[in-house]
């Protein structure tokens, strides 16, 4: 799967299905090697004598003087120590301006590993290459590489800190000391799952400078909204396994003074790296926000390294749910569940992933005796008279548990007690994770809920674990809305089984069904990455009654279900206007006043040969072809010509959409030559008359919705300080919104 964003080919990137993109630079000789992760390809390079060795690429990339690049690869060598990754620099005239190096990697390990670096291209910079470079003992040592990244930096999505706090590829000058610390960057051997793009090479360190407590924070302080809830996380690498190290979501007021914070300590299965969360809503008077982490009890010398450092909205693993992340996840601790009666103590699971269903902790419960006891969470905001589904998963660890009922308890805005809802009790078969949801619909006079679970133990020292909690209100799962005046079809989909496959087909009233158009292609057997999915199906027909049918897979590919929409009908109120749209590219459509429809002509290829003595020829004809003819349009003023401009610019297979009963149904078509002529003799007439030469042509079916995903306004405060800054770096507005740089 190739890396989004990578300058680099897929073979270049993946060493599939050869290494031409790469070339020998300094003391090494370079041939295709097996075993790699991203396909079996993988670049071999061999020391032709003791020292350093590099390769490159062939090829140099456009680069943008001044903006930020970043470079990655995995790689594998048991003999060298001194393996790093450049990025050379180079001018029009391919002379080298330098190159950015990354830190050397810190011991020598024959598993794939990463190595990364990210610069800004110095002044005069125009193309780049990707230097690889490793220091072999003697003649004859191999070097393996593969998966190499050379783009815009890869950052969280809706991360409230810049990609130099996130990230310590360019310095560690994101981060301050704060007690008992020095801050710099290493480069510890650290590998990342294959479609970890997030993960890096340099890590920062915090290392103790005498025993006792020691910790750092971040200098960027994002601005933060009052109410609004939060979740920081990272990867956290301690130094022995009985580390006490912990991450701290900090809130500062307008003056720069902290009012609240939120600890949330590592319980560490090892030294490996472990993202470790913590949430909060921002109190009153929060105005920005800090990350700070630590170690507590530390000896002298101890480093703590971090990686993928964040602080995001928090989304909850329900989406609408009213229950905050921390008392879902129980990420930080217990937050405020308590035991309402009975004997079970409940406290987080530990050590780190040992078990869990949502983030890395679970609720343990812990019942010595036989008997029931019941769980109550804090009471949460809700609106009376309406549906509500409270959920929980549950997981049998050790003993007999019979049953858990889930349940729902409402309370008035005096906090009065009214009442548990009956609750749908469920068994529990095995030791498997088990969601178990309950629905019930608010009484008059509710203001607020608390989630109950009544657990019972049937047997001593059992254990059970409690995870991803979530109360909401319950809307229907496939919900559609026409767009009329945008020309396309809303499609929300909720409660989506995440980690499944999802197939969407827009149903005709013929019965005849077509796949839905998504970011990644058409959406057949598409992974579920979340429980709710809003699609806009630009190309539903205009006055034709439509419905939507989903099917689902499990992640072997196994069909297991299906749902449907109800039918929805796009409108076109002017029967002489038609939509003209590009389909991997919807925020250029546009509607255009048609002045004549085409006369088609259907071309065929034939060839004629003439027999002596005959009267007839042999006529050899092919299948004949598709439509072609001249559609004729006008523009009503200078933005409509420049909108069909730039409808047209891209050269791409466009749809043309009318009504019903105009004598043509919609049709892919791909333009040619166009004619752009006045109307009158008068200069500051608007309108415009074109002509539109069109050949009919198959649905695209490999073009996604172009955009960047989960690209969101809080990615373009991060990363910009000002509107001047958005000017010099994006020429259009669409190149902003698909962040295309200049």
């Amino acid at each position: 799967m190739a890396i989004p964003g990578n300058l680099l080919s897929s073979a270049t990137e993946s060493m599939d299905p050869s290494i031409t993109g790469w070339y020998s630079k300094l003391n090494c000789t370079i041939s295709k090697g097996g075993g790699g992760r991203n396909g079996d390809g993988c670049l071999a390079v061999k020391s032709v004598a003791a020292g350093e060795t590099q390769a490159r690429t062939v090829s140099s990339y456009p680069v943008t003087a001044g903006t930020l690049y970043q470079v990655f690869a995995d790689t594998s060598g048991a003999s060298s120590t001194a393996e790093r990754i450049g990025i050379r620099w180079l001018s029009g005239a391919s002379t080298e301006l330098g190159t950015t190096w990354s830190q050397s990697t810190m011991a020598a390990s024959a598993s794939w590993h990463r190595v990364s670096v990210a610069g800004a291209a110095p002044a005069g910079a125009v193309k780049a290459q990707v230097l690889l470079s490793s220091t072999e003992p003697g003649a004859g040592a191999f070097h393996y590489w593969e998966q190499v990244y050379l783009g815009l930096p890869i950052r969280t999505i809706g991360n409230l800190f810049p990609f130099t706090t996130e990230s310590s590829e360019v310095d560690a000058s994101g981060w301050t000391p704060v007690v008992n610390a020095v801050v710099s960057r290493q480069v510890p051997v650290m590998s990342w799952a294959i479609t970890n793009y997030l993960g890096g090479g340099h890590a920062l360190a915090v290392t103790t400078i005498a025993s006792g407590n020691a910790s750092a924070q971040t200098v960027d302080r994002p601005t933060v909204t009052p109410g609004v809830e939060y979740l920081a996380y990272a990867y956290l690498q301690p130094p022995v396994l009985t580390a006490t190290a912990w991450i701290e979501l900090r809130f500062h007021d307008a003056l720069g003074n902290q009012i609240a914070s939120q600890r949330s300590v590592l319980a560490a299965p090892g030294t490996g790296m472990y993202r470790q969360r913590a949430s909060m809503t921002a109190p009153a008077g929060a105005a920005t926000c800090s990350l700070a982490a630590g170690l507590d009890g530390a000896s002298a010398g101890q480093v703590l390294r971090l990686e993928t450092i964040a602080v995001t909205v928090a989304v909850r693993p329900q989406a609408g749910s009213v229950v905050p992340y921390a008392d879902s996840s129980f990420e930080q601790g217990i937050a405020g569940w308590t035991v309402a009666t009975g004997v079970a103590t409940i406290a987080r699971s530990t050590p780190w992933s040992t078990p869990n269903y949502s983030g890395a902790y679970s609720m343990a419960v812990t019942s010595a005796t036989a008997g029931t006891s019941t769980l109550r969470s804090a009471r949460f905001p809700l609106t009376e008279g309406v549906n509500w589904r409270a959920q929980a998963a549950a997981h049998p660890v050790s003993g007999s548990w019979t049953t858990v009922t889930t349940r729902v308890r409402w309370y008035d805005a005096a906090n009065a007690d009214l009442g548990a809802s009956t609750g749908t009790s469920w068994s529990l078969p095995g030791s498997s994770w088990y969601v178990l949801p309950s629905d019930a619909v608010a009484p008059a006079g509710a203001t607020q809920a608390a989630v109950e679970l009544a657990v019972v133990a049937s047997s001593t020292a059992s254990v059970l674990y409690i995870d991803g909690v979530s109360l909401w209100q319950v809307l229907p799962r496939t919900a559609v809305e026409a767009q009329s005046e945008g020309g396309y079809i809303t499609l929300t989909l909720r409660e989506l089984p995440v980690d499944y496959l999802i197939s969407v087909y827009r149903v005709g009233p013929d019965g005849a069904r077509t796949l839905v158009r998504g970011g990644s292609g058409l959406i057949e057997s598409q992974p579920i990455t979340s429980d709710l999915m809003i699609i806009e199906d630009h190309e539903a027909p205009m006055g034709i009654p439509v419905y939507y049918r989903l099917q689902f897979y499990s992640a072997a590919g196994d069909p297991t279900y299906s749902r449907s929409s109800d039918l929805v009908t796009l409108t076109l109120t002017d029967i002489n206007e038609a939509w003209m749209k590009d389909p991997g590219n919807p925020q250029r459509n546009l509607k255009v006043l048609v002045q004549r429809a085409p006369d088609w002509q259907r071309p065929v290829e034939q060839a004629s040969f003439i027999v002596r003595g005959r009267r007839n020829k042999i006529i050899l004809s092919g299948k004949r072809q598709g439509l072609e003819g001249d559609l004729a349009v006008w523009t009503r003023s200078d933005a409509e010509r420049a909108a069909l401009h730039l409808l047209l610019d891209s050269g791409n297979t466009l749809l043309w959409q009318t009504t019903p009963g105009m004598g043509v149904t919609d049709m892919y078509v791909s333009v040619s030559g166009i004619t752009e002529a006045r109307v009158s003799k008068l200069a500051q007439e608007p309108w415009r008359a074109w002509t539109l030469p069109l050949t009919e042509a198959d649905m695209p079916t490999a073009v996604g919705i172009n955009g960047v995903s989960g690209r969101t306004w809080q990615d373009v405060v991060t990363e910009f300080a000002t509107c001047t800054d958005l000017l010099s770096t994006y020429a259009t507005s669409e190149d902003l919104l698909l962040d295309r740089r200049g």
